[in-house]
């Protein structure tokens, strides 16, 4: 098939600064840590326009910044990288904050995020963009939210938007519950076997085929359920797909999960059927785990076809 993209992607969700500490050493508490820091665009969203932009999709990213120096940074980064940015400033609130702290291995030790000017941003806050996009948007559109975005907000955005496939990233335990009203909507969700546990009520030690049909029940129809090392469940429309990670060398978790959307939502808009779409996807996120940050320096579609 060739690399002649036709679907555009429309994601609205959280635009962070992100700063990701590396630690020399284990990281320990009550004391300072010898490590490497890097400064990066951050967000389920904005992590997820990037790598599409990286893939050639044409993308727009729809989000909330402060009034303040980190707000001019994201939109001159973002604007460069060739994403088209639809920014509401909210003076008062800085712009997103998150801060991760990575052992040696690449593993997270701890994380905080400072997202109130999204947490608690008014339901309507982005809908005169939507309706201006809904406007030239048709059944070949995705629109891509993560569940940052607060629950109100999620609701009247999937009533709003008309036309396209709407897709949705659960992006936390806690933040996934706010997708509950929407997952008879959804035309797929992605999310982790800890999210879904708490989307579903389950606890955190169900099994990936209980969670899956928990899922189900609770009327959602395409789903990608991942589980770390351990695989993942394709689910799309009754037929179920069990693909495997791609091994790779850890440097960094950051943003795989998002990378793994991201390199699925390029091959879906391209032509290619949800399961297939994950194996691109796979491979993104094996990029994304050997490199720093959210964005893998050597993402391309050509270099995911390479794998």
């Amino acid at each position: 098939m060739s690399p002649s993209f036709e679907s555009p992607v429309i994601a609205l969700g959280a635009i962070h600064y992100d700063t990701i500490a590396h630690g020399a050493e284990v990281i320990r508490p009550e004391t300072s840590t010898p490590a490497r820091f890097h400064a990066k665009p951050g967000g389920v969203a904005t992590n997820v326009s990037r790598n599409l932009s990286r893939l050639g999709v044409q993308t727009k990213l729809i989000g909330t910044v402060g009034d303040d120096a980190a707000a001019q940074i994201l939109k001159e980064q973002l604007g460069e990288e060739g994403i088209e940015h639809f920014t509401v400033t909210r003076s008062g609130f800085s712009t997103g904050q998150y801060l991760a702290l990575h052992d040696p291995d690449g593993s997270l030790k701890a994380a905080c995020v400072d997202d109130r000017i999204l947490s608690e941003a008014p339901a309507d806050l982005f809908s005169d963009i939507v309706d201006r996009l809904s406007a030239t948007a048709d059944e070949k559109t995705i629109w891509f939210v993560d569940a940052n975005l607060p629950a109100p907000m999620l609701e009247g955005l999937a009533s709003q938007i008309q036309s396209g496939r709407l897709m949705a990233n659960a992006v936390s335990d806690a933040k996934s519950r706010r997708l509950k009203p929407l997952l008879s909507r959804l035309d797929c969700l992605y999310l982790n076997r800890g999210e879904a546990a708490a989307l579903t009520g389950l606890p955190a030690s169900a099994g990936p085929d209980e969670i899956s049909s928990a899922l189900v029940d609770a009327g959602l129809k395409v789903f990608v359920l991942t589980d770390g090392p351990s695989g993942i469940i394709v689910s799309n429309k009754g037929l179920i797909t069990r693909l495997t990670p791609e091994n790779t060398d850890v440097v960094d978790v950051t943003g795989a999960g998002d990378a793994l959307t991201a390199g699925s939502l390029a091959a879906v808009s391209k032509g290619y059927a949800l399961e297939e779409a994950v194996r691109f996807g796979l491979r993104a996120a094996a990029l994304t785990l050997a490199s720093t940050g959210a964005l893998a320096e050597t993402l391309s579609w050509e270099a995911l076809t390479a794998f």
